[in-house]
């Protein structure tokens, strides 16, 4: 056989999926030997990979596999045997052994090439030769029982993967689990179908609630038959009629029978095909869940690796490992993790030096613990460092102009640590290999949240730092309040609410223009949902405003809505993607009576409602409340230097029954603005102290007037002073040469509409 045959494209992929197997038991063990390094189990272990790996790259002709392969296991051989004790150093050529063969197996052409020379260099480096670098010499010691080593010795190679039979133990091979490799697409589509099946047996239920609604009115049409019946008893009816009344009495009673039959076998199937279709969505779910040690592959060894090249010694505890997480979820979990663990090696671990001192093992310890709670993941990684020096912290706050020097040290922990989680937020004043870009922390809280989670931090000063990240268990389905907007249902993801609570007209207060509520010792900023969602407002529920809290750091919101359907869960349906990024909304799904549902992008919502605060356009979420109280009239602020024409404004507008109120110049009529809330401003434009121009200016600057409507009146009339004064932002310009009591109202109408409208 020729090595091109030998070389087959199909016997190479699978000598690929060899090494990523073996590879993986490697660096398991090896980083265990490194910590224990007589620890019988893993040596054991470590020397039949490497010894896999040989013969599988026998059998497709990668020669320097062989070498390769062959020269480690010759070592481990020799330690499993008792003839050397291995060090770091030798564990670190073990590894680099390790990447070797994964690299071979994924480009022969460089080993036979290029790669040469790195090969060579490390079988000198594995078998102690002086070409290899001094502190990788091997460290001999007296085996407890002589046995001579016979590495070179004819061992039975392994098959093929693919035709490779496991060794169980007795009684297992009927328990171990048959793989069968399928693609990652036909699970989607057996997830996509199952889950439509499970929601369309879901439609049942208002079918069967139907169909209890007919036989309740079958039996009330049977009971004023019977009435009906008896009243006729004194003969009044002719014989023909009393029959055709019994007759039709005796169908409906075999009607009531039939549909309680059909009733009893509907029941049946819906119960029967609802099971099936949860046990099929549930089994498809499953075969998509993996272990969480799926992502941890390589984390170990990159945070021994990244704590070797930086001084520390660090080691990675993980518990956990077998907790099942959807696939994707997986995925996308790996570079957040990655960030993190780099993090603590980086940030948190000191010095074995300062470690000493401070009475700690020279060892860091960097600790990942997975568990299921309520239908999420929770990972917390926690560190056993030096935590945050929150002076440091205040320190870098000021000189990146965060903050100033007074409130940066007004701020709690809890805010300082915010920071770290704020774009280009770095406390290193260099750029390394490692850190100092400042975009550690902000990645990972915008990857947590792409999952539809969260991470939040916690310090100890001088003992490490922990992280809490929390992210759905599948992003095929989630957990959501379904609420009702606009007649419409939409969907906030369980994970992104604070709470939901009512709300009674008297508990909304206005502060600056704005309206908020007292909710656990703070005031919350109150937004109508229809208002952020460009949606009209529904009627809502007399028994209080329903109000979802969403939040982000120490930001808070509450959403009026028009009504509480109910916690339900939904299997997530993506968007189509030539609609590309819809503003608000991350999904649609189905809910049980078929009704489509729009889940919503809580990130998203809480831009949207910045912005809507920034533009000054908020309304009134009570609106409807205060009007039953008492109808509010629409307000107006007259500003003028004249008297005369002030009064002769405010009487106009107010026998229109408008609320008038009046200034006498540019400054009275901003300290106005700034105090009070008005729906128009009418002002002249040449006044003292501060003209109309200068009003007008500032009132489009800022953020909370400037929607405000103005209407100028001036005696000026050329073109220059009607532009200059719509330049400057009025909606209206009116001359006082053209004066007349309709022109002015049916300004004001156009531009606010009637008083009380």
């Amino acid at each position: 056989m020729t090595p091109d045959q030998m070389r087959d494209a199909s016997l190479l992929e699978l000598f690929r999926l060899e090494a990523e197997a073996q590879t993986q038991v490697l660096n398991t063990g090896l980083l265990v030997l490194e910590r224990n390094p007589t620890q019988a189990d893993q040596l054991e272990a470590c020397m039949r990979a490497a010894h896999s790996l040989k013969g599988a790259a026998r059998i497709v002709g990668l020669d320097a596999g062989v070498r390769v392969a062959h020269v480690m296991e010759d070592l481990l051989e020799a330690a499993r045997q008792g003839y050397l004790r291995l060090q770091p150093d030798n564990i670190d050529a073990l590894l680099q052994g390790s990447d070797l063969l994964l690299r071979i197996g994924g480009d022969a052409e460089w080993a036979d090439s290029a790669g040469q020379s790195a090969i060579d260099a490390l079988i000198a480096r594995l078998q102690g030769q002086p070409s290899a670098p001094p502190h990788s010499t091997l460290e001999l010691i007296e085996p407890v029982i002589p046995v001579p080593i016979t590495p070179a010795a004819p061992l039975p190679e392994p098959m093929p993967r693919e035709l490779e039979v496991p060794v169980v133990a007795d009684g297992a091979a009927e328990t171990r689990d048959r793989v069968l490799r399928v693609s990652a697409e036909r699970l989607d589509l057996l997830l996509d179908i199952s889950s439509k099946s499970l929601v369309e047996f879901q439609r049942i239920k208002p079918l069967t609630d139907a169909l209890s609604r007919l036989k309740r009115l079958q039996a009330s049409a049977s009971r004023a038959l019977d009435v009906a019946r008896e009243s006729v008893l004194d003969g009044s009816l002719d014989p023909q009629a009393q029959a055709m009344l019994g007759e039709a009495r005796q169908l409906l009673g075999e009607c009531q029978q039939m549909l309680a039959g059909y009733m009893a076998d509907f029941d049946e199937f819906g119960w029967q095909g609802g099971q099936r279709a949860q046990l099929l969505y549930d089994a498809a779910l499953a075969s998509r869940m993996r272990p969480f040690a799926d992502v941890l592959a390589g984390q170990a060894r990159m945070v021994r690796d990244l704590g070797r090249s930086l001084g520390k010694p660090v080691r990675l505890d993980v518990s956990g490992e077998t907790t099942q997480v959807d696939r994707d979820v997986l995925e996308r979990l790996e570079a957040p993790l990655t960030h993190l663990l780099r993090n603590a090696v980086d940030h948190g671990i000191e010095s074995p030096q300062v470690r000493a001192r401070q009475g700690k093992p020279e060892e860091g310890v960097i600790r990942l613990h997975a568990r299921h709670h309520a239908g999420m993941l929770l990972l917390e990684l926690s560190d056993d460092g030096a935590g945050v020096d929150l002076e440091r912290l205040r320190d870098a706050i000021v000189a990146r102009e965060f903050a100033s020097s007074e409130t940066a040290a007004r701020m709690v922990e809890e805010e300082l640590l915010a920071f770290l989680f704020l774009p280009g937020f770095s406390m290193r004043d260099r750029v390394t290999e490692v850190s100092g870009r400042g975009v550690g922390l902000d990645a990972v809280q915008h990857m947590m949240r792409q999952l539809r989670g969260g991470v939040r931090m916690e310090q100890r000063s001088g003992q490490g730092a922990c992280f809490h990240l929390e992210v759905p268990l599948t992003l095929s389905v989630v957990r959501s309040l379904v609420v009702e907007v606009g007649g419409e249902a939409y969907a906030f993801p369980l994970a992104h609410i604070e709470r939901m609570t009512r709300l009674q007209h008297e508990d909304i207060v206005q502060l600056e223009g704005r309206q908020h509520f007292w909710h656990e010792g703070r005031h919350v900023g109150l937004v109508s949902a229809s208002q952020i969602l460009q949606c009209a407002e529904g009627h809502r529920d007399e028994a209080g405003i329903p109000v979802v809290l969403i939040s982000e750091r120490d930001t808070c919101y509450g959403l009026a809505v028009e009504r509480f359907i109910g916690e339900r869960t939904l299997v997530v349906m993506p968007l189509d993607p030539r609609l590309g990024k819809v503003q608000d909304l991350s999904a649609g799904a189905l809910l049980d009576d078929g009704r489509p549902v729009l889940i919503l992008d809580v990130e998203d919502l809480l831009n949207s409602v910045g912005k809507l605060l920034g533009s000054g356009r908020l309304e009134k979420v009570d609106r409807s409340g205060r009007q039953g109280a008492g109808v509010q009239r629409k307000r107006v602020l007259v500003v003028d230097d004249s008297l005369t024409v002030r009064e002769l404004e405010r009487k106009l507008l107010a026998s229109r029954g408008y609320d008038v109120a009046v200034a006498v110049d540019g400054m009275d009529g901003w300290n106005a603005l700034r105090s009070e809330h008005f729906d128009l401003l009418i002002t002249d434009i040449d006044m003292p102290r501060m003209d109309g121009i200068e009003l007008v200016t500032l009132v489009r600057r800022d953020n909370r007037l400037q929607s405000l409507p103005v209407m100028v009146v001036s005696y000026k009339d050329r073109e220059e002073d009607r532009r200059r004064g719509l330049d400057a932002g009025a909606d209206y310009y009116l001359a006082k040469a053209s004066f007349h009591d309709e022109a002015l109202l049916e300004a004001v109408v156009m531009l606010i509409g009637e008083a009380q409208g």
